[in-house]
């Protein structure tokens, strides 16, 4: 596998930074006596964030091989909802992080591309949920190949489509913004800082190009399909930029539109925000959110599934045999999906057909 966070080349370029295997607050510890600090793991629902919360801290901190992790799945909460009519399978695939070697695999392991690298899989539905860069080595490669799945799914009549991250807000913001003060909330910040705290690569910065940055700042950041509800962030945020999922993909989009370094940091400040489904009350959390923009299931990325199942692994970076993740997590009364399995640190790039099946 891909050299993972905290070695090689992005330990060189961060040499100033906190260092990542061992972050200097390891001394406090969440409610799973998980590291944490501001910028990271957080209370576990949305109304209990710090006053002035602001991502300006790694975003979370690397977790070390450990034991294979066996998600925990409901069989009764499975029932899914049918395929549209006509259409062809649906997929979803979790973080990516540049790791374009592990994509490729893991879309070949599905058939949905062949051993070209081009579209194999006829009328399938493909959906990314966004953080294609930052971390891994190849984050423009992977946009690049997104790019080109979308126009070749197309013409075979499916389709390949992505949503926003936030990774992409932090590289839209660090190649817009660069070294700008914004309004944090918890004194100066800027994106260009934020983007190399969270593993963003020098090589991806050279290679952006215009069309890069359009495609971009052009994604939804929700969409229902088959009644799933896909986001990128396990955070009720959304909310806050609309009651419909037209509402809000516009207000993303205006947002973006206009510029604003102050505005486009409260956009990623809210999207790095996470854990709002799991722990009590976390089925509520999901809840609203389908109750607002349709759907009977959630199913996002973000926030890896080893940290939503408490496991934080070694932290004295001897131990290198894990952690891996079999396949998607299901949490919070069965409302939740998640698909980060966690690739930056070890883990598996989960590309999933739904409905499970188990």
């Amino acid at each position: 596998m891909t050299q993972g966070a905290g070695q090689g080349p992005e330990a060189e370029r961060t040499a100033t930074l906190p260092d990542f295997r061992v972050p200097a607050y390891v001394h406090e510890t969440g409610p799973y006596g998980q590291s944490t600090h501001p910028g990271d793991v957080v209370p576990p629902h949305e109304e209990t964030y710090p006053e002035g919360y602001t991502p300006t801290e790694r975003d979370l901190p690397v977790i070390n091989r450990g034991d294979t992790l066996r998600t925990g799945v409901d069989p009764a909460s499975l029932a899914a909802p049918q395929d549209a009519d006509g259409a062809g399978p649906l997929y979803v695939v979790g973080d990516v992080h540049g790791y374009l070697d592990e994509l490729v695999a893991a879309l070949q392991a599905q058939g949905l591309i062949d051993a070209a690298g081009n579209w194999s899989a006829g009328t399938a539905r493909l959906w990314f949920l966004g953080d294609f860069t930052d971390r891994g080595p190849d984050g423009i490669g992977v946009i690049d190949l997104v790019m080109r799945l979308s126009a070749e799914a197309a013409a075979a009549g499916g389709y390949c489509k992505a949503l926003m991250g936030n990774h992409e807000l932090l590289l839209l913001g660090a190649k817009r913004f660069g070294d700008t003060p914004v309004n944090s909330g918890a004194g100066t910040a800027t994106f260009q800082a934020a983007w190399l705290l969270n593993g963003g690569q020098k090589t991806d910065m050279d290679r952006l190009q215009d069309h890069h940055l359009q495609w971009m700042a052009r994604l939804d950041a929700v969409e229902e399909v088959d009644g799933y509800l896909l986001v990128h962030s396990d955070t009720t945020a959304y909310l806050d930029y609309g009651d419909s999922i037209e509402a809000v993909n516009d207000t993303v989009r205006e947002t973006l539109t206009r510029n604003d370094a102050d505005e486009c940091w409260d956009l990623f400040r809210k999207f790095t925000k996470r854990f709002s489904f799991r722990d009590e009350g976390g089925a509520d959390a999901v809840r609203s959110l389908l109750d607002t923009y349709g759907g009977t299931r959630i199913v996002h990325g973000h926030s890896p599934i080893p940290y939503l199942l408490g496991e934080v692994g070694s932290e004295d970076g001897e131990d290198n045999s894990g952690p891996v993740v079999e396949g998607p997590h299901i949490y919070a009364e069965g409302l939740a999906i998640a698909m980060d399995g966690g690739v930056t640190m070890a883990g598996k790039l989960l590309v999933q057909e739904l409905p499970l099946d188990i």
